[in-house]
């Protein structure tokens, strides 16, 4: 079923570009949180309720997960493969679509840039706490424009470049592998009082298998930041001087990126559950903030999915060229 892999990534990067994600179609995402809801539950009430009680019962999440996430869709791509190679073809290529998240996060993104073009602040602070996890309801124009322009830069890498790099890699069954850790780092990966031992285990392989598709994500879009519109060299530059300018190791490298590139400063100070969390500002404020900023943001998105992509299907190919001279 290998040498199928790279058609089916293209052919699902093109779908994804075209339809993006219908809201009537029930996502596999969903069926991962829910798993990941179900487990956490009853981990909970197995294990005591003390530090190392949860860290314990956090390890044997990611353990089931990260087993379940990726096994099951091997073993269901591996039967269609073996009914007809046709019905594999199309189930990988179905997966690797659903996968990706390029044009929902356009779409996404463009909601709340329509609702700052007409002057709504209000409907505009609704539309980006769909898309981010921060407090919302106070942001002014500007924090809303940031926070969009900033999960768009993030979510290159999480939601379209590291999922076709985990599929060249190893096909459909190691992209749901990655997303089954994504998903549950987003969901118990938080260094509060409830999740701080829970969720440790979870947040680490995140940072793990995060750390060089966001180092890629972020280099692809220093490349592509040197076609018209954007500063490529400013761009490496703040990659260079910001790129661990956040807590976690892998987020600020494409935020970096983004910045330099747009001549913006972004990240600081946020709000986290009515929480203030101080956090370090990515780039320079050379120009202030405008929501045309998250039209162009998404042209960055674009422009490095689509180098992404063909370099990643380029990348499979050469893998099954090696292992058949073997």
């Amino acid at each position: 079923m290998v040498k199928w892999t790279a058609l089916a990534l293209i052919l699902g990067f093109l779908i994804d570009l075209s339809a993006g994600d219908p809201r009537w179609l029930y996502h596999p995402v969903r069926v991962i949180g829910n798993g990941i809801s179900f487990l956490e539950k009853g981990l909970r009430k197995i294990f005591p309720d003390t530090p190392g009680g949860e860290r314990i019962a956090g390890l044997f999440l990611v353990i089931l997960i990260s087993v379940f996430g990726g096994g099951i869709p091997l073993l269901l791509l591996y039967g269609a493969y073996h009914v007809h190679t046709g019905l594999g073809l199309a189930l990988e290529t179905f997966w690797c679509y659903q996968m990706i998240a390029a044009k929902s996060l356009k779409e996404e993104s463009m909601r709340v840039y329509r609702e700052l073009e007409e002057g709504n602040l209000k409907g505009a602070r609704y539309a980006v706490s769909m898309i981010v996890g921060r407090d919302t309801e106070n942001l002014t124009a500007e924090g809303v424009t940031k926070a969009a322009v900033e999960t768009v830069a993030e979510n290159t890498s999480d939601g379209v470049i590291a999922p076709l790099f985990y599929m060249a890699l190893g096909g459909a069954p190691l992209m749901f592998f990655y997303k089954s850790v994504n998903t549950m780092d987003s969901m118990v990966g938080y260094k509060n009082e409830k999740y701080l031992n829970f969720g440790r285990y979870a947040a680490k392989l995140d940072d793990a298998v995060n750390y060089l598709p966001s180092r890629i994500s972020a280099w692809l879009m220093i490349a592509v930041s040197y076609m018209g519109g954007f500063d490529g060299k400013n761009a490496g530059k703040i990659f260079f001087r910001d790129r661990y300018n956040h807590a976690s190791p892998n987020s600020a490298q494409t935020e970096a990126v983004m910045a330099g590139a747009l001549h913006v400063q972004l990240a600081g100070d946020a709000w986290y559950f009515g929480r203030l969390y101080e956090k370090p500002t990515i780039g320079d404020a050379d120009r202030p903030i405008e929501y045309e900023d998250i039209r162009r943001a998404n042209c960055l998105l674009y422009r490095s999915a689509v180098l992404g992509a063909f370099l990643f299907a380029a990348l499979r190919m050469g893998i099954m060229a090696v292992i058949a001279m073997c």
